[in-house]
């Protein structure tokens, strides 16, 4: 499946869907990107994102998600003169998982409801009792039906996803079912993340919902205070649930990722050498 592509600048930002869904997600904020100037990728990933005949035994190990973004990445910088990396619920967990491993090869990071921990309202009890699956025949049997709210606060988006839910298998919110290998790669990766946040330098937005119903701002919060960055900006919305990029204040997101792209291209900007074609003594100093 070909990816979302949008090519504008020379300042990029690769983005990256959430687990067992589509760039579809974030085409709000890529087209909002695109028009304030910046060139932005939304890929597929094998074994991650979810397409035609997705089921348990589509999923692969998340190092294999993890090197995919890696070579986006690595793409992107030949072609590109910065590259932010941005992702929504997994997708930010992703992103982390890269610039774990990229250091100065990424400009920034934009984590977009970031999901280290699912303990957000909509979660059922028995989520907790999984793992006991994870390494039986029942891994390929069960799936986890999306449910309302699917992440949406706005009552006429969320009416829309829920028939798109009750008759395709996926919708913009994701797959209509989550596999039990896609929950325990998912795990995996985020156990990884938590132990190599102090090796995230990158400048940082996280933008998290108070009303979250997938993960709290515990998971926002969790990264803000041990992630290796000095430069860490947190925005908290209110009138939100899980799918921000498409939710209620989809465009105040955009806003502060537009205002986060910005001052890291001005301070790429300044801290780039100028090297001056004059005399190296001149009675003229002016500019």
């Amino acid at each position: 499946m070909k990816p979302l592509e949008l090519i504008a600048g020379e300042h990029a930002v690769l983005l990256l869907h959430g687990l067992t869904s589509t760039p579809v997600e974030l085409q709000p904020l890529a087209k909002r990107l695109h028009k304030a100037g910046y060139s932005v990728r939304a890929p597929y990933f094998s074994g991650y994102s979810y397409e035609p005949g997705y089921d348990a035994h589509s999923v692969t190990p998340w190092r294999s998600w993890h090197q995919q973004v890696m070579l986006e990445l690595r793409d992107m910088k030949r072609q590109y003169k910065t590259v932010v990396v941005g992702g929504l619920c997994m997708g930010a967990v992703l992103a982390l998982s890269a610039a774990s491993e990229a250091g100065d090869e990424i400009d920034g990071l934009v984590l977009l409801a970031t999901t280290l921990y699912y303990d957000g309202w909509s979660i059922p009890w028995y989520r907790f009792v999984l793992p006991l699956g994870y390494y039986t025949p029942f891994r390929y049997i069960y799936a986890y039906r999306e449910r309302e709210p699917f992440g949406l606060k706005n009552e006429a988006l969320r009416t829309w996803v829920a028939r798109e839910m009750a008759s395709k298998t996926s919708s913009i919110a994701g797959a209509a079912k989550l596999t039990l290998p896609a929950i325990h790669e998912g795990e995996l990766l985020i156990k990884q993340v938590k132990r190599k946040l102090p090796q995230v330098t990158a400048p940082t937005l996280l933008i998290h919902a108070t009303e979250d119903d997938v993960s709290t701002l515990r998971s926002a919060d969790f990264v803000a205070d041990n992630i290796g960055s000095d430069d860490v900006h947190k925005i908290v919305l209110h009138n939100s649930y899980h799918m921000i990029t498409l939710d209620n204040e989809r465009e105040l997101v955009a806003d502060e990722t537009i205002a986060f792209l910005t001052r890291l291209a001005a301070k790429k900007s300044c801290a780039t050498p100028v090297v001056s074609s004059a005399p190296l003594f001149s009675a003229d100093h002016s500019a």
